[in-house]
């Protein structure tokens, strides 16, 4: 079974929360929420609930970016080959389609894109790739999310003769490779104002410098303003399914993103739109690029066809981009289906071989388990059971794995202490992936195990729900809804509001709802109050938990609108739920 939630509630502060309200003429709830996300000045609340464009740094501001660009522009005047070479994860994806867009609408004709394929070639730079991109006639390479570790591979790269520039946003290590440039918000003895931003918010920072270098103005032309604007949809989705914190300057890039996501797709974005059914006369939330359209392009890439998505993404043919769209669409049904049968194999050896009342963390290993989908199922793992997950393909004798963790254990630190038993790693504190020889698994296991004890004081990870406040199910009333949406983007970073209410009465029978039945579904009201529907996905399982309360509950959840047709409503989603009349705090 999976790990029991802690209920975290945020102390509420009613005489800070009601001078914000009074401030911002919001309500005391908001406020809350707000104070909450550590914003409690009325002038930074201002800024977050409104994130405008004029809140992006100046790309003068990161690390190499000026030099890039200038190099760029250099190659370009004078008809060199040009290679953007990105990760095949959506991140990569996207900010190599923008990159490479930048350069062909500054006229830019001798540039291409490459892709690595994920299970032939593994992450970022390969020798072999750049040993073939020198012989096809290619004289530069820009990286796209990748290469800040790829130390042998530049000292490759400069005994070709090969211009390299790297672009990443990735953890660094002690030794950096020699490249001609490297962009990235963490360089030692730079002070870029925000170092979180993804790999296509990198390459949109260079993109912006480019456009400044071809206008020779630092304010860009319409032409390139345009592109920029319209860039900020690849961006979006690049920032939402990486993971980073959506805060600052992603907050900006998403909200702006999700707009022009909505207004003005590109063909590519359209029918990726289409083929997801996503009804662009409302609102996009950063929800719909995680749940719906990231992961159709990551599975081009899990499962090989990463330049396809690319593809997708700068196609100037309408058929063609309905074509992609499509046949990534299969591909997303494809991986969802390994993705299934690994979980439940997973789930099956965590339950025969672990003691969840004393495991740190978890490690497995299956010869049969895809590499390219093993980290979607260590992020659902991560979520049922609440501790640090490494899953790892061990087919080969250089064996893939990839991990999942809490903000408490970063990831990258941890596989850094593993790092003599490793044959390579990368990532960042919530996501990485790694490389090991089949011999080292058990010594892996053993190690990163014990890093997680020592983390979490030899107690359980168990996971941790935090709930911003107790609220009567009266108070979800749609100006509620409102407010709550102004604080979208929610993501990593910026958590969608959580709400408890307890003594629920459970309304008629609960019943399982959904593709396989995996959801559960139900209706409560409080009191003599309106009644309120409730889905809980994943937790079909846990019926009999719920009943066991005597008809009565207590819920966590997320209230979101409802519309079908002409009829609005307010669902909750549930996020947990503990039976009987009284909620159990931490």
């Amino acid at each position: 079974m999976s790990a029991p939630k802690r209920w975290l509630l945020h102390d509420p502060d009613p005489y800070q929360a009601a001078a914000l309200s009074r401030s911002l003429r919001i309500s005391p709830v908001l406020a809350q929420l707000l104070l909450n996300r550590g914003v409690s000045d009325p002038e930074q609340a201002r800024r977050f609930l409104k994130a405008p464009l004029s809140g992006l740094h100046d790309p003068s501001q990161l690390p190499g970016i000026e030099e890039a660009a200038h190099r760029l522009r250099r190659a370009v005047a004078e008809g060199r080959r040009v290679c953007i070479y990105g990760d095949y994860d959506v991140d990569g994806i996207t900010g190599t389609t923008l990159l490479w867009r930048c350069l062909h609408l500054a006229g830019a004709r001798e540039t291409s894109r490459y892709i690595p394929h994920r299970l032939e070639e593994g992450y970022g730079l390969n020798v072999e790739a750049l040993r073939s991109l020198h012989r096809q006639g290619f004289q530069v390479i820009v990286t796209v999310d990748c290469g800040i570790t790829s130390v042998r591979e530049a000292e490759e790269a400069r005994r070709l003769g090969l211009e390299l520039i790297v672009t990443d946003h990735h953890a660094l290590r002690c030794e950096l490779p020699r490249a001609d440039v490297l962009v990235h918000p963490r360089l030692p003895g730079t002070s870029y104002p925000f170092p979180d931003l993804s790999g296509a918010g990198v390459a949109f920072k260079l993109a912006w410098a480019l456009c400044r270098e071809f206008d020779n103005s630092r304010r860009v032309g319409s032409t390139f303003q345009n592109f920029l604007l319209e860039s900020m949809a690849l961006v979006a989705l690049g920032t939402v399914a990486d993971v980073v914190p959506l805060l600052d300057e992603n907050r900006i890039f998403v909200k702006h993103g999700l707009t022009s996501l909505r207004e003005a797709p590109s063909l590519g974005l359209k029918a990726l739109l289409e083929v997801t059914q996503l009804d662009t006369s409302r609102p996009l939330t950063a929800g719909h690029i995680g749940f719906q359209l990231a992961p159709r392009i990551n599975a081009a890439g899990r499962l090989g066809q990463g330049i396809l998505a690319v593809e997708l993404l700068s196609s100037i043919s309408e058929q063609r981009a309905r074509d992609l769209a499509s046949h990534l669409d299969q591909q997303n049904e494809v991986r969802q289906k390994i993705e299934r049968a690994i979980y439940r194999q997973a789930r099956g050896k965590i339950e025969a071989e672990y003691d969840l009342e004393r495991s740190a963390a978890l490690v497995l290993d299956d010869p049969d388990w895809h590499p390219g989908v093993i980290g979607i199922v260590a992020s659902r793992l991560l979520e049922r059971y609440g501790r640090p997950v490494l899953l790892i393909s061990s087919k080969e004798e250089i064996a893939q794995g990839s991990g999942r963790s809490l903000s408490e254990f970063p990831l990258h630190e941890a596989l850094g202490e593993c790092a003599d038993l490793l044959v390579s790693y990368g990532g960042h504190a919530a996501a990485a992936g790694f490389k090991v020889s089949r011999q080292n698994i058990a010594a892996l296991r053993e190690r990163f195990c014990e890093l997680a004890e020592r983390a979490f004081r030899r107690q359980p990870a168990a996971s941790r729900l935090h709930i911003d406040a107790e609220v009567p199910l009266v108070a979800l009333t749609h100006g509620l809804l409102k407010g709550i949406e102004a604080l979208e983007p929610h993501g990593f970073g910026n958590r969608r509001p959580v709400f408890l209410t307890g003594g629920l009465q459970i309304v008629g029978q609960p019943r399982a709802v959904g593709k396989g039945e995996l959801h559960l579904m139900f209706t409560v009201r409080q009191g003599n109050g309106p009644r309120f529907r409730a889905i809980a996905f994943n937790m079909a399982d846990r019926l009999q938990e719920l009943l066991s309360g005597g008809g009565e509950c207590c819920l966590a959840y997320t209230p979101r609108r409802n519309e079908w047709q002409d009829m609005v409503r307010i669902d909750l989603e549930v996020h947990d739920f503990q039976p009987g009349a009284r909620a159990v705090l931490a």
